[in-house]
């Protein structure tokens, strides 16, 4: 984990996007279905925004027809945390990235029965995506196995 690092909220604010930033930082929302990655369907891997840790793989991502992507596990067990929220009214659990502490999204018990019905409703501006393609290159070649003979 020392390889991802959360780096100075200074720098967050120059490197981020308006969006990006009040997502991870500030526990926003981005509207559903006007997100960069809601209809993915390039394999590849998503990871935190703000430290680079790998949180997703595309062969758990489906269409939950919410808007935003959806996984049905993060990527290891250990690269989110969890957390009790109340707001807006509603008794829901948020998920957080490990190093980052950036908000993701929630996890929904909503999601395929068969995968072990649970939804992590992830928004967009809290990830990059890293297709299959570039992942050597960009230093994430060790996860290809989760994606190679997948299709």
């Amino acid at each position: 984990m020392k390889r991802y690092q959360k780096p100075p909220d200074d720098d967050l604010r120059k490197r981020l996007t308006p969006q990006q930033y009040h997502v991870t930082q500030e526990n926003g929302t981005e509207p559903p279905f006007q997100n960069a990655y809601w209809n993915n369907t390039k394999p590849g891997i998503y990871v935190d925004i703000v430290t680079g840790e790998p949180l997703f793989v595309t062969s758990d991502q489906y269409d939950a027809g919410c808007g935003w992507p959806s996984f049905t596990k993060p990527i290891d067990k250990d690269v989110v945390r969890y957390k009790r929220d109340t707001s807006y009214g509603m008794e829901r659990i948020e998920v957080r990235s490990r190093a980052g502490d950036s908000h993701l999204g929630h996890v929904l018990n909503d999601g395929p029965e068969e995968e072990g019905g649970l939804r992590y409703c992830i928004n967009s501006a809290a990830l990059r995506f890293i297709p299959l393609e570039d992942m050597e290159q960009e230093g994430y070649g060790e996860y290809r196995h989760l994606l190679v003979g997948k299709d």
